[in-house]
């Protein structure tokens, strides 16, 4: 009884202590920005004021577009992608291969932070020649970040798992590989589709290091560049601020939410 007790009262502290921020925002969205800054923590009556500010001189919906055209295309190329190098790596075994995979796995040792300029530098030679995918384009965005050593690794452990016996089969029907791959493969893991979709939106939608430095002009600005750029005013509103930061969130939890129970199952490497 009293392990139990324990159990609950330290689960419940940490949920208090998790969901605060969260809570705090919404709070911090409905003050006035002095309120936020003496740390007000009962709800205020500014939340029209604050989102009539957001509208009328804040280019958000824009920035909202932006952010949802680089993280839509990064999340579906980067399925095809790593989907395909991780049933490729399983499924096609050799020695060679094993080499290959363990050298992507070394490049996760490598901070984004040290890839910029040579990144930068090669964006910009392709500028000269394909300017639809140099410096200051969203496929400039995009390119880097479509797919990633974690993402592959994360596929083919799941293919550790898929019934081989169901590629056989599909063989001994007359599918070629792409039709093995797209036809019985694709529609059985679609729980580890959809917790490397989770995964990859969210990452892709809260990017803010690359598109600051490969993004030039303001029409061209994501939500987290818009967010930034309001914090390093002179005199910041923190109300609107927050409110920013709100709506900003409200996409990634939509899809966190709808694909819960995908995402919890193809976490945990579940097969159906």
């Amino acid at each position: 009884m009293v392990k139990r007790t324990f159990t609950y009262v330290f689960l419940s502290i940490a949920a208090v202590v998790s969901i605060f921020p969260f809570l705090w925002m919404i709070v911090s969205a409905t003050n006035k920005s002095v309120d936020v800054t003496k740390g007000r923590l009962l709800p205020g009556s500014s939340l029209g004021d604050n989102f009539n500010k957001v509208m009328d001189s804040i280019d958000l919906v824009p920035a909202l577009l932006n952010s949802a055209k680089v993280s839509i295309s990064t999340t579906l190329l980067a399925m095809l992608i790593a989907s395909l190098a991780g049933y490729g790596f399983e499924v096609f075994r050799s020695k060679a291969k094993d080499i290959v995979f363990n050298i992507l796995l070394l490049s996760m040792m490598i901070p984004f932070a040290a890839l910029m300029v040579p990144l930068y530098r090669m964006f910009g030679s392709i500028s000269q020649t394909l300017p639809a995918i140099g410096i200051d384009t969203m496929s400039a965005v995009v390119l880097p970040t479509v797919t990633t050593a974690f993402l592959i690794f994360f596929f083919r452990q799941s293919t550790k798992m898929f019934p081989k016996d169901m590629l056989e089969a599909g063989r001994i029907d007359g599918l070629s590989e792409l039709g093995v791959f797209f036809r019985i493969y694709v529609p059985t893991m679609k729980t580890t589709y959809a917790a490397a979709a989770i995964i990859t939106f969210m990452s892709s939608w809260n990017n803010y290091l690359w598109p600051l430095v490969v993004l030039q002009s303001p029409e061209k600005r994501t939500v987290p560049l818009l967010i930034s750029n309001l914090g390093s005013g002179y005199s910041p509103d923190y109300g609107v601020i927050m409110l920013v930061i709100l709506i900003a969130t409200l996409p990634t939890a939509i899809v966190f939410f709808l694909m819960q129970k995908h995402f919890v199952a193809g976490m945990t490497g579940s097969v159906k």
